[in-house]
C-alpha cells in the first residue's frame, strides 16, 4: 500500500465510534474460529486466583491445568499475532514496550522465527503457516543475488537474519552473522506443511524453493582435506565458539559445523521425496544422490556427547543457550530413541552437559529436546524452569529469563518465540509422528496422570483425540483430513486394541487402521 498513511488514519478513524465492548466481542468471536478446535484436560481450571499468581505457586505446587492453560495461551498469542496474509511472527510479535525493539524486531534465522511456528501444524493452525511459507518464497530472489554475488554459486540461501525487505546477505558480524543455512532450515516448515497436510499441489508450488536452496549447496559446498567429507564453508555454529588447541582465542567461523551437515542432509532427503511425489527426476535430483554419502556422519565424542564441529573443539561456553548440533533431534527427525539410539544417547549428554539454564527460548527448545528422547518428567521440568517468575513486573534487558506475569517469556528482555516454542514443546509431550507412525503420550510426566486433548494434528493428514488415566493410555480417534493409512504405537501395558468393539491385531507393536478423508476411527486400549 503505497498510501499506508492515509489508509492507517483512516481505520484508526473508524475505531473511534467503536465501544470497547464491541471491539472485544469480535475479537473473541473471530480468534475462536481457530481457537476452539483443540482442548487440553489435565485437571480442573482455576478461575479465581489470579494468573501470576498461579504462575509463582506452579513453581512448588504441581498445577497441570496451569500448564494446559499455558499450552492454550501460546496458540491464543499465535491467532492473535499473525494471519493468513500477514508478514511472519518476528522476535516480538505484535507486543512490544518501546518503537526500538531489541535486534530490531527482525527475523533471525537461526532458530527463533521457525521456533515461532513450530505449533502451527500440531496445533491445528496450520493456515497460519502460510505467512512465512509466502515470505520464505518471497526470499527467493534476494537469495539468488546474495547466492551469486557473495559466493559465485547457483540457488539461493538466506543467512542469520532477514527483515520485511527479504535481506539475505551475511550479518552484521561473523560471530554471528557467518551461518549459510538460515534459508535451508525455513525450507523444513516448507515440507513439514507438505507432511502435515497431504498437499500435492501445494508442494509442486513450493518444490522450486526447495529445490533452489539445494542447488546453493550442491554448487557451494566444498572437500574438506581431512576425511574427504563434503562440507559447507564459511559457516558457524550459530553464536557459539571454540579454542583451537592451543589457543586462547574464541573461533566462530568454521567449515562444515554439525547443525549445517544435519540441515543439508534433511534438505537434500526433503527434495528428493518431494521429487518422487511428484515425478520429478533431473540434474538437481541426480547430483543430491550423489553428494548425499559423501557428507560428514555425525560424530559422538570420547566424552560421549555429540560432536558441535567436524572436530572436538573445546567450547567457550559449554552452558551456551544455543544448542544447534541437537538440531537433528528436534526439529528434525535424525536423531531417535527408537532408530538411532547411540546417538539419542549423545544427545542426551549433550543435554546434561548444556544444562538446563538459557534464555527463555532456549529453555524452550530444550522441553522439546526431552520429549523427543521420551523423558517427560525432565521435559516438565523444563518447562517449570520456562515458567520462573521474573524478578519484579519491568522488562529487563540483561537477567530474568523464564516468564513476566503476564506470561509472556522473558527472553530477557521480552521475545515471542519462548511462548510459541514452549506450547510446540508440551504437544510434543502428548503426541509425536516423526517416524511415520502416531505415537501417543511419548513423554507424559508423571503428574499428568489423568488428562485428555482433542484436534491436536500429526503427519499424514489426521487430526488425534486421546484419553489417559493413571498415566496409562485409554482410547484415540483419529480423524483423516486427507484418506491415509494411520499407524498407531501401542504402548507396552496394553493387552488389545478394539475398534468398533473388533480387536485389532497388533504387528511388531503397532496397529493400522485404513481411512477416506472425513472418516473416523475410535480407538480403545485394552490394559
Amino acid at each position: 500500500d503505497k498510501d499506508y498513511t492515509s489508509t492507517i488514519d483512516s481505520l484508526l478513524e473508524q475505531t473511534k465510534n467503536i465501544s470497547f465492548e464491541k471491539m472485544k466481542q469480535a475479537h473473541v468471536a473471530s480468534y475462536r474460529k481457530k481457537f476452539d478446535r483443540v482442548e487440553l484436560r489435565l485437571g480442573e481450571q482455576d478461575n479465581a486466583t489470579p494468573t501470576n499468581e498461579r504462575l509463582t505457586g506452579f513453581q512448588t505446587d504441581d498445577d497441570p491445568a496451569f500448564a494446559a492453560l499455558y499450552f492454550q495461551y501460546g496458540r491464543y498469542l499465535m491467532i492473535c499475532g499473525t494471519h493468513e496474509n500477514s508478514l511472519p511472527l518476528n522476535l516480538q510479535g505484535l507486543w512490544a514496550n518501546q518503537v526500538q525493539t531489541p535486534w530490531n524486531g527482525d527475523y533471525h534465522l537461526n532458530i527463533n522465527v521457525q521456533m515461532n511456528y513450530w505449533p502451527a501444524e500440531v496445533c491445528n493452525l496450520s493456515e497460519l503457516h502460510k505467512s512465512l511459507i509466502d515470505f520464505t518464497q518471497s526470499m527467493v530472489p534476494s537469495g539468488e543475488a546474495t547466492a551469486q554475488t557473495f559466493y559465485g554459486a547457483g540457488g539461493w540461501l538466506a543467512h542469520m537474519m532477514s527483515n520485511p525487505w527479504k535481506f539475505t546477505a551475511p550479518g552484521e558480524h561473523a560471530s554471528w552473522g557467518a551461518t549459510i543455512t538460515g534459508g535451508a532450515w525455513l525450507c523444513e516448515h516448507l515440507w513439514e506443511h507438505y507432511a502435515f497436510t497431504q498437499d500435492e499441489e501445494y508442494l509442486r508450488a513450493v518444490y522450486p524453493a526447495l529445490a533452489g536452496a539445494a542447488q546453493f549447496f550442491l554448487c557451494s559446498m566444498i572437500v574438506e582435506p581431512k576425511n574427504g567429507w563434503l562440507v559447507t564453508a564459511p559457516s558457524s555454529s550459530p553464536e557459539n565458539a571454540f579454542y583451537m588447541p592451543g589457543s586462547n582465542n574464541p573461533v566462530y567461523v568454521c567449515m562444515g559445523p554439525t547443525m549445517d551437515i544435519q540441515i543439508v542432509k534433511e534438505l537434500f532427503t526433503n527434495v528428493l521425496s518431494a521429487a518422487e511425489i511428484l515425478g520429478i527426476e533431473d540434474k538437481t535430483t541426480a547430483n543430491i544422490r550423489e553428494a548425499l554419502p559423501k557428507l560428514p556422519p555425525m560424530q559422538v565424542s570420547p566424552n560421549g556427547y555429540l560432536q558441535e564441529w567436524l572436530e572436538d573443539y573445546q567450547e567457550v561456553d559449554p552452558k551456551h543457550r544455543h544448542v544447534s548440533h541437537l538440531y537433528g533431534l528436534y526439529p528434525s527427525n535424525q536423531i531417535s530413541p527408537n532408530t538411532t539410539p547411540e546417538l539419542a544417547a549423545a544427545a542426551r549428554e549433550t543435554l546434561e552437559r548444556r544444562g538446563d539454564a538459557g534464555t527463555g527460548w532456549s529453555r524452550a527448545w530444550k522441553i522439546n529436546f526431552w520429549a523427543r528422547l521420551h523423558d517427560g518428567n525432565r521435559a516438565y521440568k523444563l518447562l517449570k524452569s520456562l515458567l520462573e517468575p521474573t524478578s519484579g513486573n519491568e522488562v529487563q534487558m540483561n537477567h530474568g529469563a523464564g516468564t513476566y506475569p503476564n506470561l509472556f517469556c522473558a527472553h530477557p528482555p521480552f521475545q515471542i518465540d519462548g511462548n510459541l516454542g514452549g506450547t510446540a514443546g508440551i504437544a510434543e509431550m502428548l503426541i509425536q509422528s516423526q517416524d511415520g507412525y502416531i505415537q501417543l503420550l511419548p513423554a507424559l510426566p508423571d503428574n499428568w496422570s489423568v488428562g485428555s486433548f482433542k484436534g491436536l494434528r500429526v503427519r499424514g493428514g489426521g487430526e488425534v483425540d486421546a484419553t489417559w488415566s493413571n498415566n496409562r493410555l485409554s482410547s484415540t480417534t483419529i480423524k483423516a483430513i486427507t484418506g491415509n493409512t494411520f499407524s498407531v504405537k501401542v504402548p507396552d501395558c496394553v493387552a488389545a486394541v478394539k475398534h468398533n468393539g473388533n480387536e485389532l491385531t497388533i504387528k511388531d507393536g503397532y496397529v493400522s487402521v485404513v481411512l477416506k478423508a472425513g472418516q473416523e476411527a475410535k480407538l480403545r486400549f485394552i490394559q
